[in-house]
């Protein structure tokens, strides 16, 4: 790792070429849009790996009977899932596509789990048809489909029970979802995760194995994971003893945070692997359970850290007493995530990271919003047409609610390691735009 000051939030592997620009997985950033273009995102396969490793030992420290599911919606990309299998991680979707992309990459069925609050016929029946591992049901339309779907094929489906807590974990409230108003999960404060237990036992088809909740995402604090794991063991004691459920296997969720500007890190991943791990122990001891088997499922703090977004610098307005604005030719587009969320990015100049940053800055985007804004109010070198910005641990989310607004092409993504790189996705041309409109008649 070099001085650059957003050293902690980029990947493992960022250092200074001999150029003195950024390099990432031994690959000069400059030299990199020159051969793919911009935008471009550059995820570096050291950090993905190390990220995978780190959450597989973290956690079969503190808990040996412990599997790490990989949340897909993060990034899914074949090459990527692939490195996932590689490294002994389970994967989970949310979607058909999703699954095609588990299906392109010869994910193996029986490490996936299909999550979602709305699963359509035609996916159940694909994921049933893969011989998905387990599907975690929503709601009680989701039991009645799955078991007609499961009854259809002649197989007898695993299942999870996606439960709300009611715990708050002090994050976005656009991302918040263990909340007692949200539209995930059957609510244990309602009576209706009671009802879902009932209701899903009785099917002939169906094979409860065990129950989820998930409490959002970034979660920068423990507290609410053993707050809500206590609140769900409580319950499961309770399902136990009125009719017969058998807590197999047990899942907290995900919502592991990053840092995406370097006066806000996360804990580190033996702290919530600890946190949970004792919850989970203690919960099973109060209430006279056998300890399940342990299921987290890490998306962003798997992906976030090694993806980086890089943009070239066009059109500087200054306003004199207000705000100068830099342009770049990327935006919301590609990520949406600071209009949806208010979300902060740390801003690196590539081309000369340890310049002296004297200039307040607002590097915005391309797209025909006033709300396209990626960085509000960094402090930058001043810049000129044609530099390079980096906006590190872009990796998770953005790509994955990308657009096409105003007709823009999406970039391409490439996957660097020890100073070779190649094209894990091609960028987007607008004959692909205007395919899907073309000979329609």
């Amino acid at each position: 790792m070099t001085n650059i000051p957003e050293a902690d939030l980029l990947p493992i592997t960022a250092s200074l070429s001999n150029d003195g620009r950024l390099a990432i997985g031994g690959c000069d950033v400059r030299k990199l849009v020159e051969e793919f273009g911009s935008p471009l995102y550059i995820y570096d396969e050291a950090t993905l790996r190390g990220m995978c490793r780190d959450f597989v030992g973290g956690f079969a420290d503190e808990y040996p009977r412990s599997h790490v599911e990989y949340s897909s919606k993060a990034f899914a990309n074949p090459t990527v899932a692939r490195i996932i299998e590689e490294e002994d991680l389970d994967m989970d979707v949310v979607t058909g596509g999703e699954l095609a992309v588990a299906m392109a990459a010869d994910f193996p069925a029986e490490r996936l789990n299909f999550h979602g609050n709305n699963k359509g016929r035609e996916e159940l029946e694909e994921a049933v048809r893969y011989g998905i591992a387990s599907i975690t049901l929503d709601s009680f339309h989701e039991i009645d489909l799955l078991s007609d779907v499961a009854r259809e094929s002649g197989v007898r489906q695993k299942v999870m029970l996606r439960l709300s807590p009611s715990v708050d974990p002090h994050t976005h409230m656009l991302t918040a979802t263990g909340i007692l108003d949200s539209k995930f999960g059957f609510s244990i404060e309602t009576g209706d995760a009671e009802h879902a237990v009932e209701q899903a036992l009785a099917q002939e088809w169906l094979e409860v194995e065990g129950l989820h909740f998930h409490l959002g995402s970034p979660i920068f604090e423990l507290e609410p994971y053993s707050e809500a794991i206590d609140y769900v063991l409580r319950f499961a004691a309770d399902m136990r003893d009125k009719y017969g459920l058998d807590l197999q296997r047990f899942s907290p969720g995900g919502g592991f945070a990053i840092g995406y500007v370097t006066d806000t890190l996360p804990p580190s991943i033996s702290a919530y692997a600890n946190e949970i791990a004792t919850a989970v122990r203690s919960g099973c001891d109060r209430y006279g359970l056998d300890e399940p088997e342990l299921t987290v499922e890490p998306g962003r703090a798997i992906v976030g850290r090694a993806g980086v977004a890089v943009y070239t610098v066009g059109g500087i307005k200054t306003i004199p007493g207000v705000r100068t604005y830099v342009s770049v030719d990327g935006g919301m587009g590609d990520n949406i995530r600071p209009a949806l969320y208010d979300s902060e990015y740390a801003v690196v100049p590539v081309d000369r990271p340890n310049a002296v940053r004297d200039v307040v800055t607002t590097v915005a985007g391309k797209y025909c919003e006033s709300g396209d804004v990626l960085a509000r109010d960094v402090e930058l070198p001043a810049l000129e047409p044609g530099e390079l910005l980096a906006l590190p641990a872009s990796g998770a989310y953005c790509l994955m609610m990308a657009s096409n607004y105003n007709m823009q092409t999406r970039p391409a993504v490439i996957l660097v390691n020890d100073g070779q790189s190649r094209l894990i996705r091609r960028r987007e041309t607008y004959a692909d735009l205007l395919a899907p409109s073309l000979d329609l008649d």
